[in-house]
Protein backbone atom coordinates (compact mmCIF):
# COMPACT_ATOMS: atom_id res chain seq x y z
CA UNK A 1 0.00 0.00 0.00
CA UNK A 2 1.08 3.45 -0.91
CA UNK A 3 1.69 6.32 1.38
CA UNK A 4 0.99 9.76 0.26
CA UNK A 5 2.28 12.71 2.16
CA UNK A 6 1.46 16.33 0.68
CA UNK A 7 2.48 19.54 1.66
CA UNK A 8 2.36 23.47 0.68
CA UNK A 9 4.20 26.68 2.14
CA UNK A 10 2.03 28.88 3.70
CA UNK A 11 4.63 31.52 5.01
CA UNK A 12 8.24 31.81 5.14
CA UNK A 13 10.48 34.51 7.43
CA UNK A 14 14.70 34.68 7.61
CA UNK A 15 14.83 31.76 10.23
CA UNK A 16 11.75 29.69 9.88
CA UNK A 17 9.54 28.44 6.70
CA UNK A 18 6.20 26.99 7.86
CA UNK A 19 3.92 24.51 5.71
CA UNK A 20 0.96 23.34 6.03
CA UNK A 21 0.59 18.77 5.43
CA UNK A 22 -1.41 15.69 5.30
CA UNK A 23 -2.43 12.99 2.97
CA UNK A 24 -4.99 14.91 1.57
CA UNK A 25 -3.57 17.72 -0.81
CA UNK A 26 -7.67 19.40 -0.75
CA UNK A 27 -7.18 19.21 3.13
CA UNK A 28 -4.19 19.62 4.70
CA UNK A 29 -4.81 18.89 8.61
CA UNK A 30 -1.59 20.10 10.11
CA UNK A 31 1.33 22.59 10.23
CA UNK A 32 4.87 21.92 10.47
CA UNK A 33 7.79 24.49 10.60
CA UNK A 34 11.20 24.03 9.19
CA UNK A 35 14.44 26.36 10.69
CA UNK A 36 16.34 27.46 7.85
CA UNK A 37 19.78 27.79 9.57
CA UNK A 38 19.85 23.55 10.53
CA UNK A 39 17.01 21.94 8.43
CA UNK A 40 15.07 20.93 11.71
CA UNK A 41 11.45 20.86 11.76
CA UNK A 42 8.59 20.57 14.48
CA UNK A 43 4.96 19.60 14.04
CA UNK A 44 2.73 22.32 15.67
CA UNK A 45 0.69 19.66 17.13
CA UNK A 46 3.49 17.92 18.80
CA UNK A 47 2.90 14.59 16.67
CA UNK A 48 6.10 13.44 15.20
CA UNK A 49 4.67 10.42 13.48
CA UNK A 50 5.10 8.77 9.76
CA UNK A 51 3.03 11.42 7.76
CA UNK A 52 5.24 14.34 9.47
CA UNK A 53 8.47 12.90 9.27
CA UNK A 54 7.71 12.27 4.85
CA UNK A 55 6.55 15.60 4.62
CA UNK A 56 9.79 17.36 6.68
CA UNK A 57 12.22 14.96 4.97
CA UNK A 58 11.19 15.40 1.57
CA UNK A 59 11.23 19.57 2.21
CA UNK A 60 14.27 19.48 3.41
CA UNK A 61 15.81 16.98 0.42
CA UNK A 62 13.94 19.40 -1.92
CA UNK A 63 15.44 22.28 -0.57
CA UNK A 64 18.95 20.98 -0.49
CA UNK A 65 18.58 19.80 -4.14
CA UNK A 66 17.02 23.20 -5.46
CA UNK A 67 19.25 25.48 -3.11
CA UNK A 68 15.47 27.25 -1.96
CA UNK A 69 12.51 26.18 -0.09
CA UNK A 70 10.01 24.13 -2.44
CA UNK A 71 6.18 26.06 -2.57
CA UNK A 72 4.83 22.84 -2.15
CA UNK A 73 5.27 18.93 -3.69
CA UNK A 74 4.47 15.68 -2.35
CA UNK A 75 6.01 12.30 -1.02
CA UNK A 76 5.45 8.65 -2.27
CA UNK A 77 6.38 5.60 -0.65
Amino acid sequence: MAALVYFRKVSEDPDWVRYEFGDDPGNFSRLLRMEKATGSSAAEDGQTDYTFLKASRKINAMSAEAGQWPDRGMSAS
